[in-house]
């Protein structure tokens, strides 16, 4: 008794190619796209639009805390208006009457953050702040910025810098 053989299909010419060329240019690209958006940091950092921050040659990596952008026309926490500043000083409204250098409204704030900050939010009660300022501005208002951070309890301050020349 023959044993019958299983059948087979014909073999057929293949006629589809791999073209790998194109495919390994797409994946150099999106290597370079991936390698330059990497970003170790877990802090994000958007500055605001009318802001010019300055310079630097630091490589150290910002850490979370209260974000505090001062630009020529507002001082603002996060997204939030705090005080206006007009021709790079502060209007007199927002300043204490006997303590020129006492910004009320950004105290009043950062005291109120400090008072209801969860335990999520460790760096308020540490007293940290990234300070987003416009390189123009004088040191002067700066200066009072820092003067009233400190004294709502907010020491640990440090400013933002874009990395350049």
């Amino acid at each position: 008794m023959a044993r019958r053989r299983p059948y087979e299909l014909p073999k057929q010419k293949s006629t589809f190619g791999l073209n790998i060329t194109s495919m390994t240019d797409m994946f150099t690209i999106l290597l370079v796209f991936l390698l330059q958006s990497y970003s170790t940091s877990q802090v994000e950092i958007t500055p605001e639009n009318n802001l010019r921050l300055p310079t630097s040659a630091t490589t150290a990596n910002p850490v979370e805390a209260v974000k505090i952008s001062l630009s020529k026309d507002a001082l603002k926490i996060d997204k939030d208006k705090i005080a206006d500043v007009k021709d790079s000083e502060f209007l007199a409204q927002d300043l204490e009457s006997t303590d020129a250098n006492f910004i009320k409204p950004l105290f009043e704030k950062l005291d109120h953050m400090a008072k209801n900050s969860t335990e999520k939010e460790k760096w308020v009660k540490e007293g940290k702040i990234l300070l987003q300022a416009d390189k123009d501005l004088p040191y002067a208002t700066l200066r009072k910025v820092m003067y009233t951070a400190s004294m709502a309890g907010f020491p640990q301050l440090k400013l933002v810098t874009m990395v350049g020349e």
